[in-house]
């Protein structure tokens, strides 16, 4: 099975059964940095059983390129609508690390792209997910419970002066609210996935709107934790406004 194809389905059960996801920033001083959307899916391996192990899956450690992957299927992407095409094109930034092995109960994905201002990878978990079209059939694929609800939102970061923010909107409500119609069958599978922000800056935190978020000991590094069927609710639940010290 070729990686595209490893990559769709995976994502599809990812996004169906269960979703432990840890979004890292790292930024410097002159504002450029590298953020990761992260995935461990060795529990959803672990309820797969002896099945996956006993399947004829190679064990994987792989690093896809999307620019180089786009520029493959260039061809293929040129029959998709403009709008597809046009969430395939906000890849071009990432690479994505994938990491499976059958017999161990190992699955893991990373997102990555470093940036010289973080605006440039806003949506970064959206991207995540359209990963996953460029397997084959992407546009038979059924949607997951959670496909309406993310497509229905965005997120925007940005880092000016001392002040670094996280913010999400929803940009189409009837789509938002069929996601969360379709959530109350997905209820069970997720009531224990969580999604975890780690935000690393070159200066102490001076302040933060998350009363909760706990700190590393110099100071520099937050990290604040929500169950993700309430971000599914509200996607406004992890926005995040931090001042450094100067």
């Amino acid at each position: 099975m070729k990686r595209t194809q490893i990559l769709a389905c995976a994502l599809v059960a990812i996004f169906a059964y269960s979703c432990n996801f840890t979004e890292e920033i790292h930024i410097k001083e002159d504002g450029s940095g590298k953020l990761s959307i992260n995935f461990d899916g060795s529990e959803l391996m672990q309820m797969a059983g002896d099945e996956m192990a006993q399947s004829d899956e190679k064990p994987m450690d792989s690093i896809i390129s999307f620019k180089d992957l786009l520029a493959e299927k260039k061809d293929s992407i040129a029959q998709l609508s403009p709008e597809e095409q046009a969430k395939l094109k906000r890849l071009e930034p990432f690479n994505l690390h994938m990491v499976m092995k059958p017999e161990e109960k190992i699955m893991k994905f990373d997102l990555f792209s470093e940036f010289k201002n973080v605006s440039e990878v806003n949506d970064a978990f959206n991207s995540f997910k359209e990963a996953g079209m460029l397997g084959p059939g992407q546009s038979k694929q059924q949607p997951t419970p959670l496909s309406g609800s993310e497509q229905a939102t965005e997120v925007n970061y940005t880092f000016k002066g001392n002040t670094f923010s996280r913010k999400a909107k929803i940009v189409d409500e009837e789509l938002f609210q069929q996601g969360l119609d379709s959530l109350a069958g997905a209820e069970m599978f997720l009531s224990g996935s969580t999604y975890t922000i780690k935000y690393h800056f070159p200066r102490k935190v001076k302040s933060t709107n998350l009363e909760e978020a706990t700190f590393s000991a110099d100071g520099k590094t937050l990290i604040y934790e929500v169950p993700f069927l309430d971000l599914m609710r509200d996607p406004t639940a992890l926005d995040l406004q931090v001042k450094l010290e100067k």
